[in-house]
């Protein structure tokens, strides 16, 4: 029992505190020992997780026996830099430096033999081999690395496991799926944990078995007002204004169910009965084929760039009746690139005119001072496009779709000074979904879960157990 109080929890390439601020979730108290090299993650994790010790280095300069101080280690979690092995860097070089960041965890079994180690990548960490000449992945020896590394915890009498999760399975409104590895020496069993929530349409959800996913539509500021798309000072990019038009066709024309935003929401300059409103995403990765996603289903996943673009349809009956209704579909998934995500809204009025205008297959034109375009149906209805706006999604949404608390703090740094918003959303792209960490402690470590530790400060305990 006197180990068990004594034991500390150390997270190595801690950047913003997404893994930290899940464990604390279920601990109860913050981490002990935070590794970080970059100033900037150092300062959001300082600012969030102040009773932590912080060291702003090298994973490979801090030396773990030193770190510790003779304390035992229940878990070091690892989340090594993972864009030298996505699929989102394509073909391009990797750097054999940095895709060898995770060896640091033996580095750590070795010198102080935590209990349990976690560690979380992308789903390409398994193909981890050695690289060509030119800096390529060999193909031919794909997977090579990752075994050896694999077995040099169980040489080392570490029973190892690993699966893919999904964050929207375990109350996050993102469906960002990563690679989680856990290793354990105390003979204990590992425990993979059950998913807590699922498609509305699984027979596990509708037998009350499981939640349904969050959705998308649950992180989006719908106070926040989305400019039009037409007669900008600056015009969007033709390949942004294609990207609505295709995003408009599919989600909100072309469709039995468009996402209608709930009415409390509606903007106060344009007297909309409905608004209708979807994604579209700015970048994708090389060969992706991702264009958007409606606002009902979990955000795809996000990176360090916001991709996200919100784009809403303002619907107005010709009568002037209010027929809004509040979404009754769970938002789509938030991709993974921060700043490159819009939200783009469609004004609507009920059509009772002959010109329906132009086909929404192409990139927009402008909107004639009294024509109208865009039949959309709603419940029986019919509406017309009276204007299109767009904004992006702002860090505060992008972290609360990463299942970040609400009143995580992503704005200031630890002295209080401002934090730019580019550095915010790189801080939530790299970071780990809080709610997987939080189940992965829950199930495999539960006897640190359930009571905060009385003492606030390790040196209290230390002192109160002489």
């Amino acid at each position: 029992m006197r180990q068990l109080l004594n034991e500390i929890i150390v997270d190595n390439f801690a950047g913003g505190g997404g893994a930290s601020t899940g464990i604390e979730l279920a601990i109860g108290r913050s981490v002990d020992i935070a590794i970080n090299h970059d100033p900037a993650a150092i300062a959001m994790h300082t600012a969030n997780h102040p009773d932590t010790e912080h060291h702003c280095d090298s994973v490979w300069t801090v030396n773990p026996k030193v770190a510790v101080r003779g304390r035992p280690v229940a878990l070091c979690w690892l989340s090594p830099d993972c864009k030298h092995f996505s699929k989102a860097k394509g073909g391009k070089p990797k750097d054999k430096n940095i895709r060898g960041l995770a060896w640091v965890g033996v580095r750590w079994i070795k010198m102080v033999r935590p209990r349990v180690v976690m560690l979380e990548n992308v789903e390409e960490f398994k193909t981890w081999g050695p690289l060509l000449d030119d800096g390529t992945p060999d193909p031919d020896r794909k997977g090579e690395t990752f075994q050896e590394y694999i077995g040099a915890y169980k040489r080392r009498g570490y029973n190892v496991e690993y699966q893919e999760l999904r964050a929207c399975d375990y109350g996050a409104p993102t469906i960002r799926k990563r690679f989680f590895m856990i290793a354990r020496s105390d003979g204990r069993p590992i425990v993979w944990p059950e998913p807590t929530h699922g498609d509305p349409d699984s027979l596990a959800v509708k037998a009350g078995r499981q939640k349904p996913w969050r959705t998308a539509g649950e992180i989006i500021d719908w106070s926040i007002p989305c400019k039009s798309i037409f007669n900008r000072q600056k015009p969007l990019a033709e390949k942004t204004m294609r990207r609505i038009a295709l995003g408009t066709w599919k989600w909100v024309i072309d469709t039995d169910k468009p996402y209608i935003v709930p009415v409390e929401f509606k903007c106060e300059d344009d007297h909309s009965d409905l608004v209708s409103a979807f994604l579209i995403q700015y970048h994708s990765y090389e060969g992706a084929e991702v264009r958007g996603q409606p606002l009902d289903r979990p955000l795809m996943t996000l990176d360090t760039s916001n991709r996200y673009g919100l784009v809403t349809a303002h619907l107005i009956k010709m009568m002037g009746t209010n027929i809004g209704q509040p979404a009754d579909h769970p938002l789509q998934t938030i991709t993974a690139g921060g700043m490159h995500y819009g939200v783009v809204q469609c004004f609507l009025i009920t059509y009772y005119g002959s010109s329906i205008g132009q086909s929404l297959d192409q990139p927009l034109g402008t909107i004639p001072t009294h024509d109208r375009f865009g039949l959309v149906m709603v419940h029986g209805t019919p509406y017309q496009i009276v204007d299109i706006r767009m904004r992006m999604l702002e860090p505060h949404e992008l972290f609360a779709a990463q299942g970040f608390p609400k009143e995580y703090i992503i704005d200031r740094d630890d002295k209080g000074r401002p934090y730019p918003k580019k550095e915010q959303v790189a801080r939530c792209g790299n970071s780990v979904s809080p709610v997987i960490p939080a189940a992965l402690v829950k199930a495999n470590l539960p006897e640190l879960c359930g009571k905060q530790r009385p003492y606030k400060t390790q040196h209290q305990l230390e002192m109160a157990l002489i």
